[in-house]
């Protein structure tokens, strides 16, 4: 066993990280601003904020210029909202079948079966924790109506192949873009390529607008329409002489997602920080990339491109030269002062809720080999270099530690 400083700090020893690593505080003094200049707003009107009102309707416009190929977006209440409201939007039949990605949030596949849809589970590339074309076409069915590709923590599934394959099957396509806002395919920004997208903006993800949130977009101004009344109770907000006090003029059953003014205003403000915090976290990838790889750790990333907008990382564990899990290993980085997931449950065909809603028992081992294989790395973009070669010290630390012998 390690002595001394290299004693690991699961078993007593001193941590790599004594200091607590930066927090991220994305809504500083600029989203009070904002905030602030609801409350302003409606004072000065003489009424009070709600929903689908002034901040929003720019909060939506930013929203699409951000995208840059024109469109329509509406905002709702949470991720899960989103994802939910855009599949009800697609107006499938009951039961159809929804290929979905094998690694991913539970409110994804929630969306499908709350929706009374069958969910299809397709598995990752391998290495990868998202899905890739050939996994999509091994899952279609003559059932298939619509796929849900989840662009996983950051990195942008190749999007533009799956789409035009399900497409080529009169098959819908909706991205779920809530790990990823603003990674881009090929130079072009995700979301753009399916039929709809979501996005989730909870105050974890690269823009918030706040503690929940959620944006759905889409260019097609039918499926916009729908949209909208999904998310607002089945009003048909766009015919002539619509009341929204008449509910004897609503299309259908619906639920409320509103999202409010001042959640609105907050995105707009963090919609701005976007890119530069994306670059940040690229940046600060790149950098323990590089102390990792100075210091002969077998650990590794994957490797970090500019349309990245990465989210958590995994890091990938050298077996070959430890003699333990890579779960077992993230629990000695946690322990060192490094924030992680040491093991990302997030693996749908584990799900023994889920399994009974699914066509099939359908496993994914792609899916579960690349999480068997990693920990993530939780970060922010406030990370800069101390914190590169503090989280390296405590890997290389570990891998001491647990060297084959």
């Amino acid at each position: 066993m390690s002595r001394g400083a290299n004693l690991l700090a699961i078993h007593g020893g001193p941590k790599a990280r004594a200091t607590p690593l930066p927090g991220r505080f994305a809504f500083g003094e600029a989203e009070l601003a904002a905030v602030q200049e609801v409350f302003a707003y409606y004072k000065a009107k003489g009424v009070d904020f709600g929903y689908q009102g002034h901040f929003e309707e720019l909060y939506c416009q930013a929203f699409v210029e951000h995208l840059g190929v024109g469109g329509f977006a509406d905002a709702v209440a949470t991720g899960t909202g989103s994802l939910f409201v855009a599949l009800a939007a697609l107006q499938l039949p009951k039961g159809s079948h929804v290929v979905v990605s094998p690694i991913t949030d539970p409110g994804t596949v929630n969306a499908i079966i709350l929706n009374n849809l069958t969910p299809v589970l397709m598995d990752s590339m391998p290495g990868q924790y998202n899905a890739g074309p050939e996994q999509l076409r091994a899952r279609l069915t003559p059932q298939t109506r619509a796929v849900v590709i989840v662009h996983s923590a950051g990195k942008a599934a190749p999007i533009e192949e799956m789409a035009a394959l399900a497409h080529q099957r009169g098959v819908k396509v909706l991205e779920d873009c809530s790990q990823s806002h603003g990674a881009k395919w090929h130079g072009k920004p995700i979301g753009t390529f399916g039929d709809l997208a979501a996005f989730s903006t909870m105050y974890r993800k690269n823009h918030a607008t706040g503690g929940c949130g959620g944006v759905i977009f889409t260019r097609d101004e039918n499926l916009y329409r729908l949209t909208r009344a999904h998310a607002d109770r089945g009003k048909p907000f766009w015919q002539d002489g619509y009341n929204d006090k008449d509910p004897k003029q609503f299309l259908f059953p619906a639920l409320n997602w509103n999202l409010d003014e001042l959640s609105a205003a907050i995105g707009i403000s963090t919609l701005g920080k976007l890119d530069n915090v994306n670059r940040r976290r690229r940046e600060f990838l790149r950098t323990l990339a590089g102390e990792l790889q100075a210091r002969g750790s077998s650990c590794t990333l994957q490797p970090v491109d500019d349309g990245d907008a990465p989210f958590f990382c995994p890091v990938f564990v050298g077996r070959a030269r430890v003699a333990c899990s890579a779960r077992e290993f993230g629990e000695a980085v946690g322990a060192e002062g490094v924030a992680v997931n040491p093991h990302y449950d997030y693996v749908v065909s584990e799900w023994d809720y889920a399994r009974p809603y699914c066509a099939d028992g359908f496993n994914t081992p792609n899916a579960v080999a690349v999480r068997d294989a990693s920990f993530n790395l939780l970060f922010n973009e406030n990370f800069g270099a101390p914190e590169a070669r503090d989280i390296a010290t405590a890997i290389v630390k570990v891998e001491e530690h647990f060297a084959r012998v």
